[in-house]
């Protein structure tokens, strides 16, 4: 392999977002033409601790958003500091800060909400049995099916939040099915939730590896690339977009590719859980692909959005 500068990779400091980072690590280096034994050293990791993972004991719609989670590392990387970041899609605001971009998204992991609990399922659970989540959106969509369960607030890693529902902090708790199978915990859900049903987080299972402007195309990160994910992402920040979807807002969004036809859900709650907006489209992809999975996002992230006005957001 020629000598060349190392492609520093940006990461938190979690479990989960070390596995993910070390992953990806792994495919750049190769793709520089790297042998195993050399990773490390041609693709080093940088940990880098967000805002986000400072602050434990209060929910992300206090302190800022999910931003939080990124803000430092695309810092770090403005400044020349790291040369990619590897973040979870779903931490990933709509907007991307001038100078950096969105190079690559890779094959997608399963983008369901996984139920772990002693109890079999949601439904299974106890009259008034406590939920255990920060996500505004997993606590509307639990309202909208259960309104009696009690939601408690429940943020930190995954084996932190396991531990927390060990020790009956909680009757169940709903985690991302993608990284407790990244981190070899594929066993421990009791079950998932219909993606159809409760959509997701915009994202959520799929990772954004984001660089510079001027690096976006840099044949490592072609490399990286998967057409299909990037499609069906692509609709689902489209929504985002559209419903300026953040911590205050109950959003979720899951878009299907079946060969060249693509289908998208979005929905959005009243925090309480009481009123829920859905809308559901299709489209044929021709031509520019992105575009117009982009466009069918926003089309009906607006319509929804413009049905629940005022009532979707949470309030102060």
């Amino acid at each position: 392999m020629p000598p060349q500068q190392p492609i520093r990779i940006g990461t938190r400091g979690s479990k989960l977002a070390l596995t993910q980072s070390g992953m990806m690590r792994d495919r750049i280096a190769a793709a520089l033409g790297a042998s195993p034994d050399q990773y490390e050293t041609v693709a080093p990791l940088v940990v880098i601790t967000t805002t986000g993972d400072r602050i434990q004991d209060r929910r992300l719609l206090e302190i800022g958003g999910k931003a939080l989670f990124t803000k430092e590392i695309e810092e770090a990387l403005l400044e020349g500091r790291i040369d990619v970041a590897v973040h979870s899609m779903k931490d990933v605001p709509s907007q991307q800060p001038e100078g950096l971009a969105i190079a690559a998204i890779p094959e997608r992991e399963d983008p369901r909400d996984a139920f772990c609990s002693t109890f079999d399922s949601l439904d299974a659970l106890p009259q008034g049995a406590r939920l255990g989540t920060a996500s505004l959106r997993r606590q509307a969509q639990a309202l909208f099916r259960r309104p009696d369960l009690d939601v408690v607030m429940m943020r930190g890693n995954v084996d932190t939040r396991l531990a927390k529902l060990a020790a009956g902090d909680a009757d169940a708790i709903l985690l991302a099915a993608s990284g407790l199978n990244r981190m070899g915990l594929g066993a421990t859900p009791r079950g998932f939730l219909d993606p159809i049903a409760a959509p997701p987080a915009p994202g959520q299972g799929s990772l954004a590896i984001q660089t510079r402007v001027e690096d976006q195309d840099a044949p490592w990160a072609l490399a990286l690339r998967c057409a299909a994910t990037t499609l069906t992402v692509t609709a689902e920040r489209g929504a985002l977009e559209a419903l300026e979807g953040s911590c205050r807002t109950a959003m979720g969004a899951y878009a299907r590719l079946d060969g060249g036809r693509l289908t998208l859900i979005v929905e959005a709650l009243t925090p309480d859980g009481q009123r829920r907006f859905r809308r559901e489209g299709e489209i044929d992809l021709t031509g520019d692909g992105l575009a117009s999975a982009r466009a069918l996002g926003l089309k009906l992230g607006l319509e929804v959005r413009d049905e629940g006005g005022e009532a979707l957001v949470l309030k102060d």
